[in-house]
């Protein structure tokens, strides 16, 4: 802050944790303080591995598509395809996060992957795919593989994550979930596909100098 001032670049920093119930502002939060170095660990490598194959699902679409990033506030990694139409706007209502934010974040229509560590509604780690506006149907779509399922509650599909961690080919599984749910989105609502063709990059496409 003191280097910020220093540049005349003077900010005013939120210090309330944002989509959380009972948030404690972080220099009063006297209760979540417990760190366990393996754990954190154990999060980082998960999240490094799930980065990877995101880039691999998001180096396959021709339309605008978000960086594979990190919400800090609400914890979970994500990328995020977009059809390239405006969507409705969001009714808001996310804990601590103005109405004004989730409108321009959804302001065109999505379809989103991601990582969510656990806690909450979701209290063990799973993979979810959601879709926003969800399009008529989209909670009865058929996707991969037969351990994923709908969640009514936080309105997106969901794979756990034991299930990719424990598969012979984790690689296959979570990038199956991951076109499955997007075609579930796109085709149900209307997408144009055709305009946003998908593209399975080589391996060779790009050789080392020697």
């Amino acid at each position: 802050m003191k280097t910020l001032s220093e540049l005349e670049l003077p900010v005013t920093i939120n210090t309330t944790p944002n989509e959380i119930q009972d948030a404690i502002p972080f220099e009063r939060d006297e209760t979540h303080r417990s760190y366990d170095r393996d754990y954190a660990n154990r999060f980082w490598r998960v999240l490094l591995q799930a980065d990877r194959v995101f880039k691999d699902f998001r180096s396959r679409f021709c339309g605008k598509c978000s960086p594979v990033h990190f919400f800090w506030g609400s914890f979970d990694l994500a990328v995020t395809r977009f059809s390239g139409r405006p969507a409705p706007p969001h009714p808001g209502g996310v804990p601590h996060l103005p109405d004004a934010i989730a409108r321009e974040a959804y302001s065109q229509e999505v379809s989103s992957l991601g990582f969510w560590p656990g806690g909450g509604p979701a209290p063990t780690p799973i993979f979810y795919s959601y879709a926003y506006p969800e399009p008529s149907g989209f909670a009865q779509a058929k996707v991969q593989p037969d351990a994923a399922s709908y969640n009514p509650q936080l309105r997106e599909f969901i794979l756990p994550y034991d299930a990719v961690r424990t598969a012979d080919s984790p690689d296959d599984v979570l990038l199956d979930f991951a076109q499955s749910t997007y075609d579930a989105a796109s085709m149900l609502g209307k997408w144009d596909r055709d305009g946003l063709k998908e593209v399975k990059p080589s391996l060779h496409s790009a050789q080392p100098r020697s």
